[in-house]
């Protein structure tokens, strides 16, 4: 039986039923429809069996327009998660990127209007997931458009009441050959077929798992390994690994301190030869086997890095050392391991004012971390900083660059850094100067936080209502 997402999310007006209702439209009104009992009625408040998560709901799935064509040229590259394939914020297409953009800017592409919030992009096999929200349907809404294009394919959505709380969207997807998998604001998983959006199970994390949902709603992202997505309720499981086809669980991981869900993301990092995934909660750090037998048993943990709020991700700096980092006065500190990798050996404080970042999470490049400083920084607030853990401070942007909270991503040996006004800044992946070879107003919104993705030539950005697709490639 396919898991599905709870009934009590459902406002169904006069609608009844407990079969799987599921709308699927061709290019036309028509809707086809599962029988129903006329009988029984949606349960407010059922009873969940732990084990169970066959609860019914209304997914629709639509088609709004034919497969489009594809580029004359292959596509190059791809984007299908948080922070890229490899977790690293870092593009590893290979793709020659512009070392100078016309007064104008780089080219733009597409441009495509979305619910408020910051949900980011993901994007494989030609096409981009967007998890947005249609604030007048109230549903979360998984879109597919085209890379080419911006042309939107299908989009497969469920019912739930979010408020405007900073917009609404949060989330980037996690994408595979087969699956794509996201979390929306209020914790709801839903999983579905990639080419077609059909809907294969769902689950919540806050009924079913005991999650609580984090002050601002979850910004936290799948993570695909394989067919397994991994989550981190951080209820009565701290960490879960789900079957993408059945929708059941294939390994826990317990949560006897009753840590809380953070607005950070399950990082996959290689320690003392293990594979391990290594995520920040409310209440510590955790670091558990990836692989094997014992996939989800606890390598580690440790309750010194404790932040009331905690969005960034850690960041492995090399095999023996993590760096974790927030704003709201928190600092930033390097956890350093003991040589098996087994335990925290030591706990090594960090200045605000020297790296720390209150949204977005650092990136490593050539030894080096990069990242906006927090508002709370002081002369230094809110610009761009490279910064050696073993040397120090290489640079800051200066006070007349200041980013806000916006976002950033590398690639070709460059970073592209968007402030939260919508203006892009291209700068030189350097561990030496701030070298700035480019800058231009793309967007003219506001809150412009969501992850940036860069798959081969294709910028995808965002402000809180908008969606650019620009070309950074170099141009003929």
């Amino acid at each position: 039986m396919k898991r599905i997402l709870p009934a009590t999310l459902l406002v169904f007006g006069s609608a009844v039923g407990a079969m799987v209702l599921r709308t699927w439209t061709l290019l036309g009104p028509a809707h086809a429809v599962s029988p129903r009992l006329a009988s029984q009625v949606a349960v407010v408040a059922p009873v969940i069996d732990p084990g169970e998560h066959c609860n019914r709901v209304l997914v629709e799935t639509v088609r709004l327009g034919p497969e489009p064509p594809l580029d004359p040229e292959p596509l190059v590259g791809t984007w299908p998660a948080f922070r890229g394939g490899r977790r690293d914020n870092v593009s590893h297409d290979g793709v020659a990127l512009a070392d100078a953009w016309p007064a104008a800017g780089p080219p733009r592409l597409w441009q495509i209007e979305l619910g408020d919030g910051h949900a980011g992009a993901a994007v494989y096999g030609g096409r981009v997931y967007v998890l947005d929200y249609d604030e007048e349907k109230h549903r979360d809404a998984l879109r597919c458009f085209s890379l080419v294009s911006g042309q939107e394919i299908w989009r497969s959505s469920y019912p739930v009441e979010v408020k405007r709380n900073h917009g609404m969207s949060r989330t980037v997807p996690a994408v595979n050959e087969k699956y794509v998998v996201t979390i929306g604001p209020k914790c709801q998983v839903m999983c579905v077929e990639r080419q077609t959006g059909e809907f294969l199970w769902g689950m919540d994390l806050v009924r079913e798992y005991g999650a609580t949902a984090p002050l601002w709603y979850t910004a936290q992202c799948p993570l695909l390994a394989g067919d397994v997505v991994v989550l981190a309720p951080a209820g009565k499981d701290l960490l879960l690994g789900v079957d993408c086809a059945s929708g059941k669980i294939r390994w826990r991981t317990p949560n006897p301190d009753r840590w809380q869900m953070s607005h950070a993301s399950v990082m996959p990092m290689e320690i003392a030869g293990v594979s391990t995934y290594v995520y920040a909660a409310l209440g510590g750090v955790v670091c558990v086997l990836a692989t094997g037998d014992g996939v989800g048993q606890v390598v580690w943990e440790t309750t010194a890095w404790d932040k009331r709020i905690v969005a960034p991700c850690p960041v492995q700096i090399d095999p023996g050392r993590l760096f974790v980092t927030s704003g709201h006065g928190a600092g930033s500190a390097i956890l350093e391991l003991a040589a098996d990798g087994r335990s925290v050996a030591a706990v090594r404080p960090v200045e605000k004012t020297v790296l720390a970042c209150e949204q977005q999470t650092p990136v490593l490049v050539e030894g080096c971390l990069f990242g906006v400083l927090p508002k709370d920084a002081g002369q230094y607030r809110e610009q761009f900083a490279c910064w050696h853990p073993d040397v120090g401070v290489a640079w800051r942007s200066g006070p007349e660059r200041r980013f806000g909270l916006g976002p950033w991503v590398v690639g070709d040996g460059k970073i592209y850094a968007l402030d939260d006004r919508g203006t892009l800044t291209m700068l030189r992946a350097s561990t030496s100067r701030y070298e700035e070879l480019g800058r231009v107003r793309i967007l003219d919104g506001r809150d412009a936080w969501g992850p940036l993705a860069l798959a081969g030539r294709r910028l995808i950005l965002r402000d809180s209502t908008r969606m650019v697709c620009l070309d950074v490639g170099t141009q003929p």
